[in-house]
């Protein structure tokens, strides 16, 4: 029986979600890939984005997984309609940008969307914002993802760098942030810091319920015993170690 559960990401990224279902599901086993040695990939054009998740996921495809998590907003965004509509039979799982609850978190302020560029240009981000968009700050989070990349996400540089993106906005009354892209809930302490009064919204929890629930409704599920992870990266052996270090700073 196939019992790998494959995770894709830009870079370390989608560890935070893989932590999430970790935890959710202790008894599976993991396979995580980033494509460290091509992040970011929110500047990047979007035939080029999706020729690297396509080569990405061909990845975890190559191990038999029996169902594959796209740990990255940006290429769930520009690749997941391309590759479920391949691969109708198999789970898929993406990300989106949680701006429906941060919509109903609103008391008469702003909700900031923090995201990459390619996230807050494509089709999927234009249909969010149709229906939950008012009060809506969209902000690119420029050089955050290559700071949480260099393990950098808790460094002077990258508190320097929120203050520019998220400073001006201080003096408004954020009742929402959403962190749209995987990378950023890595830098949740200082985003929090900076708006003490506003929730911060991520989309770690509803990937990974909606992927527990898709292997209950099939029978996928791993039965008993402890479940593990298995880390590979396009950016070799020092990606790698940056993974298993912020798993164990989530634990």
């Amino acid at each position: 029986m196939k019992d790998l559960i494959g995770f894709f990401d830009s870079g370390v990224g989608g560890i935070s979600v893989l932590h999430t279902a970790r935890r959710l599901m202790p008894n599976e086993h993991f396979l995580f890939y980033g494509d460290n040695l091509n992040a970011p990939y929110g500047p990047r054009p979007l035939e080029e984005i999706r020729a690297l998740s396509a080569a990405g996921i061909e990845k975890l495809l190559e191990r038999d997984v029996k169902a594959i998590v796209i740990a990255c907003n940006t290429a769930t965004s520009a690749y997941a309609e391309i590759i479920r509509a391949q691969r109708p039979d198999m789970i898929i799982v993406g990300m989106e940008p949680a701006l429906k609850p941060a919509h109903f978190a609103r008391h008469g302020g702003q909700v900031i969307v923090l995201a990459t560029d390619a996230t807050l240009r494509l089709e999927k981000f234009e249909r969010l914002m149709a229906l939950y968009g008012k009060g809506v700050v969209p902000v690119v989070g420029e050089g955050l993802v290559e700071l949480v990349e260099g393990g950098k996400a808790k460094s002077p540089e990258a508190a320097t760098q929120l203050k520019k993106l998220l400073g001006p906005y201080r003096d408004r009354q954020i009742d929402a942030i959403v962190l749209g892209c995987t990378h950023f809930p890595f830098l949740a302490e200082p985003i929090q810091r900076m708006f003490p009064r506003a929730r911060l919204f991520d989309g770690r929890e509803g990937t990974a319920q909606r992927l527990k629930s898709l292997l209950d409704e099939r029978g996928l599920r791993s039965g008993d015993g402890p479940g593990d992870v298995e880390y590979q990266s396009s950016g070799g052996e020092a990606s790698v170690q940056l993974m298993e270090r912020l798993m164990g700073e989530l634990n």
